[in-house]
């Protein structure tokens, strides 16, 4: 994910323009009433006004439901804004992000080339392209337009992972891997999600929402839809109310609903 520093940097990169002993360990099962570790994150919510909330039926699921909510103010519920609309997810489901969470046994983490998007909740923080700005005058969010040196590296080993950068703008290409934005179709629109930051050596990497390649296609980590719900999505997402991305299975959903204070 990108931090504001870390936006910082890319921007002004862009600029010109994802011990354990030997003796297996006693399972203990925890009290009845002991609280859930994965519903009683620091209020991974609180200061959000916009809330983009994708559920999957379970976590191998790769296709799932979209649904926007906003509010007024921490006090306040939830209400739903427009349709419910269909995703898809990474091919081998979703997989919790453990920088928020202690996953269950049998849950499982979100790791580099898994194949699965991350679960948990996540600032959506900017907007990127073909097009250039000014054609994209209804995107709030900053915005990136991409260009054939616009990559978004996904090798452990950079000290640029997990990060977009300009390939001509970089002193040293210090990574084998990564994503050559502009000739991907589907990041015609999209947006970047903010797992992962500061990037922790294969956690994952360079996780968006952007265009599907159809409703039984699969992504390598990221959320898809078509173009139209992410254009309609990309115009209603300001920065101003502090957006995020809740990305869960059903079952994760009902455990850590009152926690979150989700919908």
């Amino acid at each position: 994910m990108l931090t504001r520093s870390t936006l910082a940097r890319m921007v002004t990169m862009i600029g010109a323009a994802a011990a354990m002993g030997c003796a297996p360990a006693a399972r203990v099962r925890p009290p009845a009433n002991a609280p859930d570790p994965a519903a009683s994150p620091p209020a991974p919510l609180d200061g959000s006004r916009q809330m983009v909330l994708v559920v999957t039926p379970e976590w191998g699921s790769t296709s799932g439901t979209m649904r926007r909510f906003a509010r007024g103010s921490d006090a306040e519920p939830w209400k739903p804004v427009g349709a419910e609309v269909p995703v898809v997810v990474g091919r081998t489901g979703l997989a919790w992000d453990d920088a928020q969470t202690t996953p269950r046994p049998g849950e499982p983490t979100k790791r580099e080339g898994d194949g699965k998007s991350p679960a948990g909740a996540f600032a959506v923080d900017t907007a990127f392209g073909f097009d250039n700005r000014q054609i994209v005058s209804w995107v709030r969010l900053p915005y990136v337009q991409l260009r054939t040196s616009t990559e978004c590296v996904d090798d452990p080993r950079s000290a640029h992972y997990n990060t977009i950068v300009d390939r001509d703008a970089v002193s040293r290409i210090d990574w084998t891997s990564s994503e050559r934005m502009r000739e991907i179709e589907q990041y015609a629109f999209g947006v970047h999600v903010a797992y992962n930051a500061p990037p922790r050596p294969s956690r994952g990497s360079c996780i968006f929402l952007h265009i599907w390649a159809g409703p039984n296609s699969v992504t390598a980590g990221c959320t898809a839809m078509t173009e139209d719900a992410l254009r309609e999505l990309m115009g209603w997402l300001d920065p101003s109310r502090r957006p995020k991305l809740v990305q869960l299975p059903a079952v994760a959903l009902e455990r850590v609903r009152t926690g979150w204070g989700l919908p």
